[in-house]
């Protein structure tokens, strides 16, 4: 027998670490081939971890709410010998701190003096992660000195935090590691502090809402993790951005009749249904064209305008919680590809099947607030980008037409769009010409365009 020393693997450029919400397999347990072994929470999205090999779970490293790094072994899976794959550890990206960043003066000598020593940790019994290592070789920490601290990770492993607090004490306070702090982009709402990932005793992170009776009918009921993120996202964006919200009514009746000519035809062919919101990312991408401005981010006095035109859409869960899977280069994408972006996105999202990096680097937000009926809405920004579009429920509407002969009253289908925008960058009458632009390419839809 073996013994397969399962890694937290990398789930994306920006994520580092993830909590362990719950374990589907327990000690002594059978595993097959990519049996899913637990359930972890990102910054970014809830995943499942499948095992690579088949055989039986021995030890679990990390307890329900422990966060662990991409790169420690969360598990020990005894297989059969030779059935267990070499372990590879994971690429761990190198921390912002020690980029090298030409337009801060005196970074040179800053460099300098964080220039890392190599340990060879090989000859010590201890593990250490990935993370723990690049850490220790930055901060010129020996061996001797590394396998002296104490660890509070199970089976007294040494982890991140236990070596940021040895390091600060040793340095009176300071680790050298974080002597250059850039200022990221605010994050989105499916990124979140850092601070908030792991588990305090005052209030340990759960990804399901606790319920407790205090008086009467009245109850309290504890949000869960999700629900965090998306409070402290919102309070965060509110404060950052002075809110401007602008609207129109657009006649999308040719839209509508056109859905409703191909939408049978279309879904025989490529096995998808057609719904709005595909047509709705186009009409946004084609705004974006005209209005590159609108597709920017805000770095303290800096504009940040992107080169690719990544759109959100906001997807509402079944536990009522919010996350935002992203169309990456939406502009480049025909009609077909759209809706088979939209459908596949937007079926994992409810699913819990996202990947971390399908919810990030969105540039501008779609949220449908007509699925729920209503037809119209003031959106809160998703930050770090500075605008994001409502559009409101199609109603059948009596409306004014001017034709040849005079003005006629017709039944026409209406729907309205609202843009939120930041005024620190987009005045009103970029953003009031941004919506308007939208509008104009539902209003001009061609009857008889071919999918």
């Amino acid at each position: 027998m073996a013994q397969y020393e399962l890694l937290l693997p990398k789930m994306g450029e920006s994520v580092a670490e993830a909590t362990v919400i719950k374990w589907v397999k327990q000690p002594g347990d059978t595993i097959d081939l990519d049996d899913t072994i637990l359930e972890i929470a990102t910054d970014k999205v809830d995943s499942e971890v499948p095992s690579p090999v088949a055989g039986k779970l021995v030890k679990q490293l990390f307890a329900a709410d422990e966060v662990a790094q991409v790169g420690d072994v969360i598990a020990i899976i005894e297989t059969e010998d030779g059935d267990a794959p070499a372990t590879e550890a994971p690429v761990v990206e190198k921390p912002i701190a020690a980029e090298k960043i030409d337009s801060i003066p005196g970074i040179e000598q800053l460099q300098d003096n964080n220039t890392a020593t190599t340990t060879d940790f090989s000859s010590s019994d201890r593990f250490y992660s990935p993370l723990v290592k690049n850490i220790a070789a930055q901060e010129n920490i020996s061996l001797a000195e590394l396998d002296a601290i104490k660890g509070s990770g199970v089976d007294g492993r040494l982890n991140k935090d236990d070596l940021l607090d040895y390091i600060a004490r040793k340095n009176g306070g300071a680790v050298k590691t974080a002597t250059v702090v850039l200022t990221p982009p605010a994050p989105s709402v499916n990124e979140v502090i850092a601070n908030k990932t792991e588990p305090s005793p005052q209030a340990p992170i759960s990804n399901k809402p606790s319920t407790t009776s205090i008086n009467g009918a009245d109850e309290v009921i504890e949000m869960d993790r999700m629900r965090k993120l998306i409070a402290d996202h919102m309070v965060m964006s509110k404060t950052t951005s002075p809110h401007v919200t602008s609207f129109v009514e657009a006649d999308v009746t040719n839209m509508v009749l056109w859905r409703n000519k191909v939408k049978t035809s279309f879904e025989k062919r490529e096995n998808e249904k057609i719904t709005f919101t595909p047509i709705f990312v186009e009409a946004v991408a084609k705004a974006i064209k005209d209005f590159p401005m609108i597709n920017v981010s805000v770095n303290g006095t800096q504009i940040i305008k992107k080169g690719n035109i990544n759109i959100g859409m906001a997807a509402a869960l079944p536990s009522g919680n919010l996350i935002v899977p992203v169309i990456k280069n939406a502009d480049q994408l025909n009609l077909v590809g759209l809706t088979k972006a939209v459908n596949d996105l937007a079926g994992r999202a409810r699913n819990s099947k996202l990947k971390p990096d399908e919810t990030q680097g969105g540039t501008f937000t779609l949220t449908n607030v007509g699925s729920f009926g209503n037809v119209m809405g003031t959106p809160i920004i998703n930050q770090p980008q500075v605008a994001i579009l409502a559009v409101g429920a199609i109603k059948k509407k009596p409306a004014v037409l001017e034709t040849e002969h005079g003005d006629v009253i017709a039944i026409r289908h209406m729907m309205f769009l609202s843009l939120s925008y930041d005024h620190r960058v987009v005045d009103g009458s970029l953003g009031g010409m941004f919506v308007r632009r939208v509008a104009d390419y539902l209003e001009s839809w061609d009857l008889n365009r071919e999918i």
